[in-house]
Formats: C-alpha cells, structure tokens, sequence
C-alpha cells in the first residue's frame, strides 16, 4: 500500500508545474521518501522567501488532494545551489561562493554601484549569507556606500584577508586598502591581477551570493572575470536615454560573447517627481530600458526613479534598502533581488534529474 502511495504521490507532483520556475514540475524539487508506512516529502526551495514557501506549500497541497494525507509528510528547507555555468571549463570556483552575479553598465553615471549595494541588501534581507567585491579598481564606491570608508581589513592567514562586515554583508574594495586620495595608477594587466587576488585570496565563507559591482564598459576586468571564474548571471543597469543605451547594448553582447547569462536589464532614473507637486517626469526618455530588453530577449527586472533620498542615503553610508525599508523604492530593489534568484534557481535546476526516492522497511 506505501509503495502505491509513493507512485501516486511521485505521479502527482510530476503532473504539476509551479510557474515561479518557468513551468518545471514540482517533482524537480522534491525528494521522496518512505519510512515506515508514511511518505516523506522534502521540497529542496532554491531561494529564501515565507511567501514562496506558502506558494509550493499550496500548490503540492493542491496537487495531493484526494491522497491519503495521514500517511503523507511534508517538510522545506532552504538549499541555495550553484547556477550552472556556461563559460569555459577552465575557469576555477572561488572557494566559500556559490554564485557569483555581476552588475554592469556600458558607461559610468547610471547608477551601477547604487543598485550593486541594494540587491546586495535585498538578498541579504531575505535570509541569504551575501558578499559583496568591489571590482572597480579605479574608482571604488562601496566603502563610501556602506559606511565603512575607514575600515581597513583583517588577515586571515598568509596573503588571505577577511572581509569586512557592513549591514550584514561581506564586503571587499580596493577603496578599503588605499586612501580615498591615492590614485590607481596602474595598467591593464596590473588591475587584472588585483581582482584575481581580491576574489581568491579572501577568506569567504558560505556565500550563496557574491555581487561584483563592475566597472563601467567592456575591458579588462570584464574579460579577466569570464575568463577567470564562474559568473552566474549578469544584471545591465542602464538610464532610458539613448546614449546609455548604446553603451548598455555593448554590455549585453559583451556578455553573450563570453557566455555569461544576462538576467535582466535594470532601468535607473527612469522618472524624477518632483518633490513639491509630486508630478512625474521622464526626463531621460521613456521605455527605452524596455525596448533594449525586448530586443535581446530579456527582462526589465525593475525601473527606479531620479530621487534625491536614494543619492543621499547611499552618500551617507546608508542605502534605502537598510535605511528605509518600507519605502516604494527599497520594494523595487528587493523585487529586482527576487527575479534574479529565481533565474539562478531555475538555472540551477537546468538538466538536474527528477525526485530522489528512497525506501525503507515498513
């Protein structure tokens, strides 16, 4: 009779799709086992989230009705597994990180760093162990960002350093081992080696996600990282007007060429209200953000608008996300912050077999 149930429940949960993973079966996601007459089930959840528990809780609810529930159990536990990468099989893993998400932009000024820090916050908020390197070699902004322009970090061992703590984030920066008046003046293969000592001689530990806050363009760092480590996906941050969305447009081919996934395209500054009257105004341009994801088949995973607080909360050391979490502005951060670990949740999944079944004796 268990090994009935089993079947039916195996059958049950392989009939269903959860639309949060783009249509994939429950089964994907569950482990089932029999252990003295009850069947077990595991649901392995890819990302962190109450609601999204209560959504897979629902829909394998839904999905068992009419079965013996008396002889079913259900449990959830929080796996955040490595995307699968499809760069070279060369590059080497960073020790202690699960996956590694860029944010990008074809030129500077857009608002790169400012978003970097607030998905950074996002994850985090929602239960995730995240650190943050800073790979803008010439010009660091995350010490500023995050309050800790003074700090200076620790050693772990022999040429191995710790990161350095900032509203519950790992973070690592050029801008925390130099002055903020001592200039990089160095050369292109000089900037590539730092990032490639930044990312493997830190001592990290249990990272589900690293966010590199990348330099504006298409050079060296960016060549340096696909083709040293395994980069989950890419966010392109970009403004509405049509200059930026040149360079943005560069940034995705960029990323195409080296087989790194583009997750989506962050559209920043996309309106400015006024802070007497309240009236919005696109004063960069319209749906151009859209338009560019559109084109290369990807999602706008968000549209932040032109506001003072969020350039002087972040000056000050203390982004929207943390500062403020209530407001408008930190829900679309932590919104981007949730599209993107869905796409690696389900990138992670990407050719994985169906549910482990075990048995035992009744």
């Amino acid at each position: 009779m268990s090994s009935n149930l089993m079947e039916s429940v195996e059958s049950a949960l392989s009939a269903v799709s959860f639309p949060l993973l783009d249509g994939l079966p429950l089964s994907r996601i569950c482990e089932l086992s029999n252990q003295d007459g009850v069947v077990r089930i595991l649901v392995n959840q890819g990302v962190y989230g109450a609601d999204i528990t209560a959504q897979l809780q629902s829909a394998i609810s839904q999905a068992l009705a009419g079965l013996n529930a008396e002889n079913i159990e259900l449990g959830f536990q929080t796996n955040i597994l490595p995307a699968k990468s499809l760069q070279s099989a060369s590059v080497s893993s960073v020790p202690g990180v699960k996956n590694i998400i860029a944010v990008a932009s074809g030129k500077g000024g857009v608002g790169k760093s400012t978003t970097t820090v607030n998905i950074a916050l996002a994850l985090a908020q929602a239960g995730a162990s995240v650190g943050i390197l800073d790979a803008d070699i010439y010009g660091p902004s995350q010490p500023q960002m995050l309050g800790v322009a003074d700090k200076r970090p620790e050693m772990y061992g022999p040429n191995m350093i710790e990161p350095i703590a900032a509203h519950g984030l790992k973070v690592v920066s050029m801008g925390n081992l130099v002055t903020d008046k001592t200039p990089m003046v160095w050369r292109g293969p000089m900037v590539s080696g730092a990032l490639q000592q930044l990312l493997q001689n830190t001592h990290w530990v249990d990272i589900d996600y690293l966010v590199i806050d990348m330099p504006p363009g298409t050079g060296d760092i960016q060549l340096t990282l696909s083709q040293a480590v395994p980069v989950s996906g890419s966010v392109v941050v970009t403004t509405p007007q049509d200059i930026a969305l040149l360079d943005a447009r560069k940034g995705i081919e960029m990323f195409n060429k080296v087989h790194i996934p583009v997750l989506g395209v962050v559209e920043n500054m996309a309106t400015h209200i006024c802070s007497n009257c309240g009236h919005a105004e696109a004063i960069f341009g319209e749906k151009g953000g859209a338009a560019l994801a559109e084109e290369y088949g990807v999602n706008v995973l968000g549209r932040l608008p032109l506001t003072m607080s969020i350039r002087e909360q972040t000056d000050a050391g203390k982004p929207p996300v943390v500062h403020e979490p209530d407001s408008s502005v930190s829900a679309e951060y932590r919104s981007i912050a949730r599209q993107v670990t869905l796409s690696l949740w389900l990138q992670s999944l990407a050719g994985t077999a169906g549910p482990e079944i075990s048995f035992s004796d009744d």
